[in-house]
């Protein structure tokens, strides 16, 4: 049981115990399966628990140069890499940090195949099988318009040379059913080039390791493509499951005050900065000990940021007890696509990380302070 008495506030606190359990999982799978699972970067990047990942996944996938970077030096592997287009100037390193590489146009991949090639690099495409049942736009990237991926209808025949994958990510935490239809999908448009290639990347957003998700039929959809395509070697690279409820958010209330009749309850936190993915879904994240929607007889509070944004809140939330000021408030399952995405608008200050270890002690892996905000201006 998690002490957050000794825990210092703001900070993000990973539970080892509930990583590796997500992992075993995730290994489970990757084995009964016969395929490949990668760590997308983008969704956990806590290089702190690597040396724990590369337990149990294949490596990693990353988006960028600075990610690649950080899978090869603190993960130990090259790089799967996806960008929707890459920078000349930093081509040559990102090569020293990749495995794979996948294009998301046939320009990108004229431009760069033949330093890729000569490299050793697997190279390969990314799809859009425009098929998506994500209902959020903003994470959807087979809307019209969307800059992700390459339809059916720009390829020929025959995969262009050079070309050894597929990469297509249409998912956004969804199950196993819903890669069923979206492989259905893929396989309709692109069947015959599946066929021809040595890899298919089936991306992320499979949220395996949620409590109603079904493995057993996500290894036996796996299986079943695995015996219409036996030249394939699947890749899953999953970022929530990896980090998926697998730690917290500590905060304290700095402030109690009414607001036209609404109790409001400020925080050495702030929603926009450290927790964006709240307002950007948006989805309510839920807080420990609370009700998570008002209760007539309770006591119910809106929860405010320490910025200067006005939209910087979330609520409403019920306690059977008032708030006082310096009560602990904390926020659960806030390590997925949450320290990846912090901010220091405002000059407020990002949480501190640190890690619940399995023996049960606390363990305070990183601070932040002014030369953090600083470092990224000029």
């Amino acid at each position: 049981m998690i002490d957050f008495s000794q825990i210092p506030s703001p900070c993000y606190v990973l539970e080892d115990r509930l990583l590796r359990k997500n992992l075993e999982l995730l290994q489970y799978v990757q084995q009964q399966a016969g395929i490949e699972i990668i760590c997308a970067l983008k969704g956990f990047s806590m290089f702190s628990t690597f040396p724990m990942v590369r337990q149990y996944l294949a490596g990693a996938t990353a988006s960028s140069l600075h990610e690649a970077r950080l899978a090869f030096e603190e993960m130990g592997s090259k790089a799967h890499v996806y960008s929707p287009a890459y920078l000349e100037k930093e081509f040559d390193e990102l090569l020293s940090y990749s495995s794979h590489i996948s294009f998301n146009s046939l320009n990108q991949f004229e431009k760069f195949k033949e330093k890729s090639i000569a490299n050793g690099i697997s190279c390969g495409l990314r799809i859009n099988p425009q098929y998506s049942e994500v209902e959020t736009d903003m994470y959807n990237p087979c809307i019209a318009g969307s800059r992700l991926g390459i339809t059916r209808n720009q390829l020929g025949d025959t995969l262009p040379e050079g070309i050894e994958g597929l990469h297509s990510h249409t998912l956004c935490e969804n199950d196993s059913y819903t890669l069923e239809r979206t492989l259905k999908a893929i396989e309709e448009r692109f069947g015959d080039l599946l066929k021809q290639a040595k890899w298919l990347n089936l991306g992320g957003g499979h949220l395996i390791t949620r409590a109603d998700y079904e493995p057993e039929h996500l290894i036996s959809v796996l299986k079943g493509l695995k015996s219409r395509f036996p030249n394939l070697k699947i890749i899953l690279e999953p970022g929530s499951a990896v980090g998926w409820r697998t730690g917290y958010l500590t905060s304290t209330v700095l402030d109690i005050l009414d607001s036209q009749g609404i109790n409001v309850a400020i925080l050495d936190v702030s929603f926009a900065a450290h927790m964006p993915d709240t307002l950007e879904m948006p989805y309510k994240p839920k807080i420990l000990g609370a009700h998570q929607e008002p209760v007539a007889e309770k006591h119910t509070y809106r929860f405010g940021g320490m910025t200067c944004l006005a939209g910087d809140f979330y609520g409403d939330y019920s306690f059977d007890e008032p708030l006082k000021i310096g009560d602990s408030i904390v926020f659960d399952d806030m390590i997925h696509y949450t320290m990846v995405k912090t901010t220091t608008f405002n000059g407020v200050n990002l949480p501190s990380i640190g890690i619940w270890r399995e023996d049960d002690t606390f363990d305070l892996v990183k601070s932040f302070g002014y030369e953090s905000f600083k470092d990224r201006l000029s």
